[in-house]
C-alpha cells in the first residue's frame, strides 16, 4: 500500500521586521546622556572665577606693569581687613540676572497644579533653588528692602507648598499664594 506523501512546495522566506524604532531609541538615549552629562559637568566643574593657585594651594602671584608702592619706614602699612563693597547694579543689569529665575516660576507653578506628588516635589526642589539663587543676587539699593522681603516671603511660600504637598492636602490655595509672592517679585523688579 502506498502512503501519499505530502506535496513540498518552496515559497520565499518572510522578510524579517524591521527595527528602526530600535535603532532611534537607543540613538535617542545616547544623546540624553551624553545630555545629561554635559549638564553635570557644566555645573560641577569649578568655574575660573577664582584667582590661579601656585602647586602649593596658595595663590600664585599676578605680574603688573606698574611698580609695587614702597612704603617709607617711618608709617606702618596696615593691610585692608574689608574688601570693597560691591558696585551697586544697575535695575536693568539686576532684572536681566533675575529674570529668567522670575519667569520660569509662574510655569513650575502651573506644573505643580498639574501633576503627582512625585513630580510636584522635584518642581518645589528647582523653585527654591531658584528662590536661593534669587536671594544670593544683589538688588540695587533702591529696591534692596522690599526684594530681600519679597524673596523671603517667595521661600515662605515654597515652604507652605512643600508642606501640603507632603500632607497630601489640596495645594491650589498654596500655589496662589506663590505665584503671588512671585508675581510681586516680578512687579518690584518691573517684569
Amino acid at each position: 500500500m502506498s502512503e501519499q506523501q505530502p506535496e513540498l512546495r518552496w515559497a520565499p522566506m518572510e522578510p524579517k521586521p524591521k527595527r528602526t524604532g530600535r535603532v532611534w531609541l537607543i540613538i535617542g538615549l545616547v544623546v540624553a546622556a551624553l545630555a545629561v552629562i554635559g549638564a553635570l559637568l557644566f555645573f560641577l566643574l569649578p568655574r575660573s572665577d577664582a584667582p590661579e593657585t601656585g602647586a602649593n594651594g596658595t595663590p600664585s602671584p599676578s605680574t603688573s606693569a606698574s611698580p609695587a608702592p614702597t612704603t617709607t619706614p617711618d608709617l606702618p602699612s596696615t593691610p585692608a581687613t574689608t574688601p570693597p563693597a560691591p558696585a551697586d547694579p544697575t535695575l536693568d543689569a539686576f532684572r536681566a540676572q533675575v529674570g529668567g529665575w522670575l519667569t520660569d516660576a509662574p510655569r513650575g507653578l502651573d506644573l505643580i497644579a498639574s501633576v503627582g506628588s512625585d513630580d510636584a516635589l522635584q518642581v518645589v526642589d528647582t523653585l527654591e533653588q531658584d528662590a536661593r539663587r534669587l536671594s544670593d543676587a544683589q538688588p540695587p539699593a533702591s529696591i534692596d528692602t522690599k526684594w530681600r522681603e519679597g524673596v523671603d516671603a517667595y521661600a515662605q511660600r515654597l515652604t507652605e507648598l512643600r508642606s501640603a504637598i507632603l500632607a497630601e492636602t489640596k495645594t491650589a490655595g498654596a500655589v496662589d499664594a506663590a505665584r503671588s509672592a512671585v508675581q510681586s517679585l516680578q512687579g518690584i523688579v518691573g517684569l
